[in-house]
C-alpha cells in the first residue's frame, strides 16, 4: 500500500508561538507531501512497494541500487516527521515521569542532562538532519543524523526526534537554530514520546 500523508493530530496554529501556523503549513503540507510522494514513486514496482515504511527503510540493502538514494531519503522524510507531529502538544512541555524519566535518570543522569544533550547534538548538525533519542534495544540513546536518516536504518526505535533542516525552523527564527531548538520542548508531548518508550520495551 502506498505511503500517505498522516493528518495532523491538532490546528496549524496549535504549536503558537514556538512553532507558527505558516511554518507548520509548509512543513506538513509541502515538504512532507513531498517526501510522500517521491517514496512511492521510487518504490513503485519493487518488492518493497507494499512494505511499512520501518520495513522499507530495514530493507533498504535489497532495492535495486539505484533506488536505494532516493528511497533513503524519501522514506526516511515520510518516518521522521510521521513521528515528530505525533510527539507533539499543543498541550506539551514540562517533564517525562514514570519509566521514561527513570530510564533517562539511568542512561544519562536526569532530564536536564538528556535536553542539554539532544540541544547540543542539534545545534551541532552541520548542515540539515535531526536529533534523537532512542531505544537502542537494550538502552536509551541519542545522537543525530543527516538529512532524512532515521534510527530504524540502524535498528533503533526512535522515541524523540527533533527536525533541525532550515525549513522546521526559518520562518521564525531565521538561523537562529538554538533559539528553536530551546523553544522546542515547550511543545514536546511525554505521554506520546513514553508510549513509544514502552513499545519499544514489548
Amino acid at each position: 500500500m502506498a505511503f500517505t500523508l498522516p493528518e495532523l493530530p491538532y490546528a496549524l496554529d496549535a504549536l503558537e508561538p514556538h512553532i507558527g501556523a505558516r511554518t507548520m503549513e509548509i512543513h506538513h503540507g509541502k515538504h512532507h507531501q513531498a517526501y510522500v510522494d517521491n517514496a512511492n514513486k521510487a518504490l513503485a514496482g519493487t518488492e518493497l512497494e507494499n512494505a511499512s515504511v520501518e520495513e522499507v527503510l530495514r530493507k533498504l540493502d535489497s532495492l535495486p541500487e539505484d533506488k536505494r538514494t532516493p528511497v533513503r531519503n524519501n522514506a526516511g522524510g515520510h518516518a521522521n516527521h510521521t513521528l515528530f507531529w505525533e510527539i507533539m502538544s499543543p498541550d506539551g512541555g514540562g517533564e517525562p515521569s514514570g519509566a521514561l524519566a527513570e530510564a533517562i535518570a539511568g542512561a544519562f543522569g536526569g532530564f536536564d542532562a538528556l535536553k542539554e544533550t539532544v540541544t547540543q547534538n542539534g545545534v551541532t548538525r552541520f548542515g540539515s538532519g535531526w536529533t534523537w533519542l532512542v531505544w537502542s534495544g537494550s538502552a536509551l540513546e541519542a545522537y543525530s543524523t543527516a538529512n532524512q536518516d532515521s534510527p530504524i536504518m540502524e535498528g533503533h526505535v526512535p522515541l524523540l526526534g527533533i527536525d533541525v533542516w532550515e525549513h522546521a525552523y526559518y520562518l521564525n527564527y531565521q538561523n537562529r537554530r538554538p533559539d528553536y531548538l530551546a523553544a522546542w520542548w515547550n511543545v514536546v508531548d511525554w505521554g506520546a514520546v513514553a508510549a513509544k518508550f514502552e513499545g519499544a520495551q514489548a
